[in-house]
């Protein structure tokens, strides 16, 4: 029984989640915002919200590792997503054809997942109300991130223009009806989370698995399939830049959500009641970001295959056995 709670919370979930990235796709195109600004910013917080609205459902059933292990795990699975797109793409080269810019989002990723996994090893045991201050160094630098990828996106990439023929054309829905679609998917979402976390609870505790590896693996999938929706649907008509930005926007949201989700919590400072064993996730994650940038970055002309792409796959693996282990 456990498990069809599960199987169908997912279901639900991932339906509400796509149909949110969908309309804040249209929201975007009918506010004219840029192309990349869409994927890294919009679309990436769209297709999280999965993720934060498990974590605070996880803060309200008293599994904190839960809420971490699908942060990190979150982030370890859009990595071999985008390690799956380079190599199933390979007449498109998706790696080297990206824009250049991508490697200042990947940046900021690796920079505030290392953050996350500092705070999370060193234990910096100072509060600010009920909050801490590890938590808040997470947000704020989440906000100069976004900030910084806003600068870099007005200053690299011009504004998305598109006549209104071209708007009706593709059969874009109005933005009243995006606005009302955006918000029912949200409700929805928010409704059905709470039955995903209680069942990956109930897993954990028939399986003898803790907590934090099911969330980093079967929670952390779940939560994530929204983005491997997107993507495979941006990657299908050429859109790489929005794929990737996706994917890379998606983990400096997650790592958003780690500090947002200890305004939630009451009890004391939320990243000190986080199993340190997940550090083994977070610094997993930061290092297959790492990869990906560099491929991004070098340019390197590839034959048959790509072996960063396959590095990625393979570190996606064995971090997850280092988890259970």
């Amino acid at each position: 029984m456990i498990w069809i709670q599960f199987a169908l919370s997912a279901v639900l979930i991932v339906i509400a989640a796509v149909k949110l990235a969908q309309y804040s796709d249209a929201i975007s195109v009918r506010t004219g915002l840029g192309g990349m600004f869409i994927g890294t910013l919009l679309m990436a917080m769209a297709t999280s919200l999965p993720e934060l609205l498990t974590m605070i459902n996880s803060i309200n059933q008293d599994v904190p590792s839960l809420a971490a292990g699908n942060i990190f795990g979150s982030s370890m699975f859009n990595m071999f997503v985008l390690a799956m797109l380079d190599l199933l793409y390979r007449s498109a080269y998706v790696l080297r054809v990206v824009a250049i810019s991508h490697v200042l989002t990947a940046g900021l990723a690796v920079f505030l997942t290392g953050l996350a996994v500092f705070f999370l090893l060193v234990g910096v045991e100072v509060q600010i109300g009920w909050v801490g201050l590890d938590s808040l160094a997470l947000i704020a630098a989440y906000v100069g991130a976004v900030r910084l990828i806003q600068v870099s996106n007005a200053s690299n990439a011009p504004p998305l223009e598109m006549t209104e023929a071209e708007i009706e054309a593709l059969k874009v829905p109005a933005l009243r009806t995006s606005v009302i679609g955006f918000t029912a998917a949200t409700a929805a979402l928010v409704l059905v989370t709470p039955l995903l976390v209680s069942s990956s609870v109930g897993i954990a505790e028939a399986t003898g698995l803790t907590t934090g590896f099911v969330g980093t693996t079967l929670v952390a999938i779940v939560t994530s399939l929204p983005e491997v929706v997107t993507t495979i649907a941006a990657a299908r008509i050429g859109a790489f830049d929005l794929a990737v930005g996706n994917l890379f926007g998606s983990n400096i949201f997650n790592i958003f959500g780690l500090g947002l989700t200890d305004l939630f919590y009451p009890n004391g400072r939320f990243l000190g009641a986080i199993d340190p064993a997940l550090a083994v996730a977070g610094l997993t994650a930061l290092l297959l970001t790492c990869l990906a940038s560099i491929a991004i970055a070098a340019r390197v002309e590839r034959r048959r295959f790509s072996l960063i792409g396959i590095l990625v796959i393979v570190g996606y693996f064995g971090g997850m056995w280092l988890l259970f282990s």
